[in-house]
């Protein structure tokens, strides 16, 4: 692990508790020389795990659209700042430069992101973790929909096993660390077949 790319929210969030969890994180990163790739935006739980990761002599990398450049919500205090022109090349570029994702608590522009390298997982497009940092339980109910999707045969349990869920950063960069991706092929329809009709 060299950079692990962090999706999370730009506010605060209403319990403290998300803040110093962002904090904990950045301090982590900074810690294990694993450098941080996010959104590029100074703002809520986005800027405070910037600043820590700096704050504790770690680089950052921001990766942030031009639009938003332009309300003036861009860190322009990171080790690089990549301006891009949409939503889209700003996930391409920090997918790229990552070696895992971690989503922290965010909205659903989080959710959009860490689903997105999720789903690339499961279609073998890449084999790099991906992780939940379910501070305060965040992420529980979340966990509790995707076990129904499973229910309802929607998605494998191999897929689930490839969400790696923590309370807490270390142990969380730990099974980062650990991680192998496993071989699944998608698209294999289990169903008994059809017999054809003869003309």
């Amino acid at each position: 692990m060299k950079n692990i790319c962090v999706f999370c929210g730009s506010s605060p969030g209403s319990s403290p508790v998300y803040m110093e969890g962002a904090k904990q994180l950045g301090i982590s990163l900074a810690e294990a020389g694993i450098t941080l790739v996010y959104g590029g935006a100074r703002v809520g739980l986005m800027g405070a795990v910037a600043d820590t990761v700096l704050a504790h002599g770690g680089k950052v990398i921001g990766v942030i659209p031009k639009s938003l450049v332009d309300r003036e919500i861009a860190h322009t205090g990171l080790t690089d700042l990549h301006i891009v022109s949409s939503m889209h090349e700003r996930k391409a570029l920090m997918s790229e430069l990552a070696d895992g994702f971690i989503a922290l608590p965010g909205g659903s522009g989080t959710l959009e992101e860490f689903f997105e390298v999720f789903t690339w997982a499961q279609l073998g497009h890449h084999q790099k973790p991906c992780g939940l940092l379910n501070l305060n339980g965040y992420y529980t109910p979340l966990l509790q929909f995707i076990d129904h999707t499973i229910g309802e045969g929607f998605m494998k349990e191999d897929y689930r096993a490839m969400i790696l869920s923590e309370s807490g950063p270390e142990p969380l960069l730990q099974r980062f660390e650990q991680y192998q991706a496993p071989e699944i092929v998608k698209w294999v329809d289990h169903r008994p077949s059809t017999p054809s009709k003869e003309s």
